[in-house]
């Protein structure tokens, strides 16, 4: 299959790849973040999460952070809504608020879901029913990640059987745009395609995205791997950020520098700006007190620096 002319990236770095840091990250910062994003000529940026307090503190500002961002014409920001009690607070705001998009995700390892949202994966899916049904009653779009596509912190491997079971649970709720995510960053080009491939069964190669992370510095080869199989839509991580408490030294998400970069020396077209990308992901990252999680971004700012 011949490669896409243009690909999609959707950065999740407000919010995959914040929830995690330890350290309260102010609204102000995040806000700064996504303006920054657009600004590199980001047009998906996933914002935060409506999820309670209690087990993501670092998304408790989520009301506050949608109402800061000044939006720009032609971007999408998305919310993660896990629960119908997470589309009602995102919709509490005004209008003007709402997200354009929400995103609900299942796993595809039973002992994963259990130990992420406590509960089995054919009841989460349920779960999701009513939260589907809502969001598209309000014109919302409703995008979906199946999590542990072709590997579990807890389970192992992950057959691509159960990646096409629960994408067609997905579908028949309502979903309309699957994520096939590898988690824990174990995968590999062959396992990532059959992951694909089972999720093509059930929706159509322009309702397919990937979500790579780089534990075993892999997710540039599955990316690769995808876009030979004609997948254009793909989730990074500005700077890296990102990871999963549940495994053991995984990373982050593949940084949204690495990707633009790689695809720009490819001819490939995304829209972004790779110098102003770049200054995002410094800016967030001399927040946090680290360097940039991306070669690339390391690589250029040492050029740019002379």
């Amino acid at each position: 299959m011949t490669l896409p002319k243009k690909v999609k990236l959707v950065d999740v770095g407000p919010r995959d790849g914040l929830q995690n840091e330890k350290e309260p990250v102010p609204a102000a910062i995040k806000i700064e973040l996504v303006h920054r994003l657009q600004q590199a000529g980001l047009r998906e940026i996933e914002v935060t999460s409506f999820v309670s307090p209690k087990w993501v503190p670092q998304m408790a500002d989520n009301a506050q952070v949608m109402a800061g961002i000044t939006r720009l014409p032609g971007v999408r920001y998305s919310v993660l809504t896990p629960n119908l009690q997470g589309l009602n607070a995102a919709l509490a705001a005004p209008r003007a608020q709402w997200p354009d998009e929400i995103v609900v995700f299942a796993s595809a390892s039973e002992a994963f879901s259990q130990r992420n949202i406590n509960c089995s994966i054919a009841e989460s899916i349920e779960r999701f029913r009513p939260v589907a049904e809502a969001a598209r009653a309000n014109n919302i779009y409703v995008r979906g990640a199946i999590s542990c596509t072709v590997g579990c912190p807890f389970e192992g491997e992950v057959a691509p059987e159960r990646v096409a079971m629960v994408a067609r649970l997905l579908k028949e709720i309502g979903v309309q745009h699957m994520g096939v995510a590898d988690t824990i960053g174990v995968g590999t080009p062959i396992k990532v395609q059959r992951a694909m491939e089972a999720a093509i069964k059930h929706y159509s190669l322009d309702d397919v995205s990937g979500h790579f992370h780089d534990t075993y510095g892999q997710a540039l080869s599955n990316t690769l791997t995808a876009l030979h199989m004609g997948v254009w839509q793909f989730d990074a991580s500005v700077a890296g950020l990102g990871g999963c408490p549940y495994a053991k030294g995984a990373t982050g998400n593949v940084a949204s520098e690495d990707v633009v970069y790689m695809l720009n020396g490819m001819g490939i077209e995304t829209g972004i700006d790779l110098d102003k990308l770049i200054d995002a992901g410094k800016f967030i990252s001399d927040f946090l007190g680290r360097k940039p999680n991306s070669r690339a971004a390391t690589a250029l700012l040492v050029k740019r620096a002379g």
